[in-house]
């Protein structure tokens, strides 16, 4: 019994009735509109898809405008944990700018380029809160990064951090020293969790030849610092502008070393855009270093303020100094800070004066 041809199924005639049709109707539209070309071959379209995880964050928002500025695509993914959206309120018109609601401990699927990985509560008060989300952060959040960049072959630059040395016997600290950590304090979560982070970032480097960058941010500093993040710098100006008294613990007499952030995106931005082969770790911050006592004393005169000094004991596994050796930074990246205390701090203060007016 012969079988009936299916419905739809043209006959030879037809189809070749049909693709003479389509042909004469569709060969107008690509003489009037030629193919794009490929980004790496032309000018019109920018070249890099750039991903920052931890976008809305304080230094994730500064990072997002520089790169807007130099017309790059920016994709921002937050899940608003500890960054804001006021952060990046002001970037939301510019065209070239994405964001999205996503925690980086779940995969994402996404094509870019470059992958800046900043997410991260990066304070005591913030991430002791929910220290066993802090540890899934960094290591999570690093494995899902890493597989994004494995799959897109993306250049992945990992925001490390000056606590993988702990409390440090070495002074400056240089990015040869192993540190001192408590593998089981309270800032464990923060300090052992972006040790393990850089661990996945070589691993992944080694075994699959993934194209890293690490810097190693030391303390920093300046506007959209969240007013009750618990860092010195937001705590001494916010206690300073209230007229309350400004909390030092331990004697005071304990160094950090701030650098500003204008010169700390610089750094990073530089990284990211190094020679092929250079992995790091770069420590990026601010050599200058300052007791505690002479950080409140220069914020009270540059604030005006009335406040008084008042002493607390020192919180468990805090360093007792940090000043970070840049020697690397200045041979590799050309790149050292700019901005000194005063004059970041004035920044840092009209900004919270704002913030406070407002609240």
């Amino acid at each position: 019994m012969p079988i009936a041809p299916r419905v739809g199924i043209c006959h030879h005639h037809d189809r070749s009735s049909f693709f003479i049709t389509l042909l004469n109707k569709v060969t107008p539209f690509f003489l009037e509109y030629p193919m794009i070309k490929n980004p790496a071959s032309t000018n019109t379209i920018s070249a890099n898809k750039i991903l920052i995880t931890g976008g809305a964050g304080f230094l994730g928002s500064h990072l997002t405008e520089k790169l807007l500025s130099t017309d790059n695509d920016v994709l921002v993914v937050d899940n608003f944990y500890t960054g804001s959206k006021q952060n990046i309120a002001h970037l939301l018109g510019n065209s070239r700018l994405e964001v999205m609601r996503h925690d980086v401990t779940f995969p994402l699927y996404v094509e870019v380029n470059q992958i800046y990985n900043l997410a991260c509560p990066a304070s005591p008060v913030h991430y002791q809160y929910d220290p066993v989300q802090t540890t899934k952060t960094s290591v999570h959040g690093a494995i899902n990064m890493l597989g994004l960049a494995k799959r897109t072959r993306a250049r992945i630059l990992q925001a490390s951090t000056s606590e993988v040395y702990g409390d440090p016997e070495v002074h400056p600290q240089p990015e040869s020293y192993w540190g001192r950590v408590n593998p089981i304090g309270i800032r464990s979560c923060y300090d052992e969790g972006k040790r393990c982070a850089e661990t996945l970032f070589f691993d992944y480097h080694r075994q699959h030849q993934l194209d890293i960058k690490v810097v190693r941010i030391f303390n920093t500093y300046g506007p959209r610092m969240h007013p009750n993040d618990g860092r010195v710098v937001s705590n001494f100006i916010v206690q300073a502008l209230q007229g309350k008294d400004i909390t030092i613990y331990g004697d005071g007499q304990q160094t950090r070393s701030f650098c500003y952030v204008d010169d700390l995106i610089d750094a990073m931005v530089k990284m990211m855009n190094s020679e092929t082969g250079f992995t790091g770790p770069v420590n990026t911050g601010n050599p200058d270093e300052f007791t505690m006592l002479q950080l409140a004393e220069t914020i009270l005169r540059l604030s005006n303020s009335k406040s008084k000094l008042v002493f607390a004991p020192l919180p468990s596994d805090d360093p007792k100094q940090r000043q970070p050796d840049i020697t690397l930074a200045k041979a590799k990246l050309g790149w050292e800070p700019k901005v000194n205390l005063e004059d970041g701090l004035k920044e840092t203060i009209a900004y919270f004066k704002a913030l406070l007016a407002n609240t």
